[in-house]
């Protein structure tokens, strides 16, 4: 497992979005719903934006807002980072961690197939290490 599209395909491919206009409240609702930390703000099939635990936080909570007043809009992040399925984990952890994003939406061409998260790439590269290290072995012991 060394590229993004292997991980989504371990993973699967389930997008969660809400509209522009969704409020905060809604979003967080279907953040807990699914266990997820992030989600996607989709507007006409275009992503215009990811609300995040983070955004949730630093745009609402330290802000004094209403979370069930608030529409997502007013506190998503909207210049969202894009990768592409071919990315290798390496190449999306340095970018998470230059960027400091936990979530990375991924494309497919122009179609968006899936979003990951640092867990996801820190998991799928522990478990190439893991595989690489018990080849070893069995390499040193049978050699």
């Amino acid at each position: 497992m060394n590229e993004l599209r292997d991980v989504l395909a371990h993973k699967g491919d389930r997008i969660w979005s809400v509209a522009p206009d969704a409020t905060v409240f809604e979003t967080l609702q279907l953040m807990a719903e699914r266990d997820i930390g992030a989600v996607l703000v989709m507007s006409g099939g275009r992503t215009v934006g990811l609300f995040t635990e983070r955004d949730y936080a630093r745009q609402v909570i330290l802000k004094g807002k209403a979370s069930k007043d608030t529409p997502v809009r007013e506190v998503m992040t909207s210049r969202v980072i894009y990768v592409t399925v071919d990315e290798s984990l390496e190449n999306c952890m340095a970018l998470m961690t230059d960027k400091r994003v936990r979530h990375l939406p991924v494309l497919d061409g122009d179609r968006l197939v899936g979003v990951v998260s640092i867990g996801d790439v820190v998991k799928a590269v522990i478990s190439e290490k893991q595989f690489l290290i018990e080849q070893l072995e069995k390499y040193i012991t049978t050699g």
